[in-house]
């Protein structure tokens, strides 16, 4: 291994020129906000309680065309199903009501309609968002986009609550 040459003395005091007037940078650090094993597990239980078995990320952004009313299919799912949604082939067999509910209920509420759905094999759930402030309605397809089971959602139809209910096409096994 070759041994570097150090510095000659006007190198040295070239160096000492060009960073003349610098200071030192205060090194930041970020430390993780961990909580305590025992709040970790009292989540857990409270999960268990509800059946909840799935978590939603609120920072995961599926990719939703924004034109025309929400819309998903699964890449494995043919786009027919989404149509057949669309027209109101597939009647719900469930409804989940979120009128009134803040994002954190609703969300808790969403895991265990489709827990429900998985453990009773039903195959359609509408999900009643309602208008409001459009709060539920942009978060609710972003945690069912996650959903493993979702095969497909879309606006439902007129009769099925419209521009304020999604209907869910879901992937259960049997």
């Amino acid at each position: 291994m070759k041994k570097t040459p150090s510095p000659t003395d006007e190198e040295t005091q070239l160096f000492r020129d060009a960073i003349k007037g610098t200071r030192k940078i205060k090194q930041d650090t970020i430390r993780a906000d961990l909580r305590p094993v025992k709040q970790k597990r009292e989540l857990r239980e409270s999960r268990e309680k509800l059946g909840v078995d799935h978590y939603f990320s609120d920072e995961y952004q599926p990719h939703l065309e924004a034109d025309g009313p929400t819309r998903y299919v699964r890449e494995d799912v043919s786009k027919f199903e989404l149509k057949k949604l669309k027209r109101g082939s597939y009647p719900p067999e469930i409804y989940l009501d979120l009128h009134g509910m803040n994002q954190q209920q609703a969300k808790q509420e969403l895991a265990a309609l489709l827990t429900l759905c998985q453990k009773e094999n039903i195959h359609v759930a509408s999900v009643m968002h309602g208008i409001g402030k459009h709060i539920l309605k942009q978060r609710i397809p972003s945690w069912l986009a996650q959903h493993p089971n979702v095969q497909a959602f879309h606006q439902a139809p007129r009769e099925w609550g419209g521009d304020s209910a999604i209907l869910v096409l879901l992937d259960i096994e049997e």
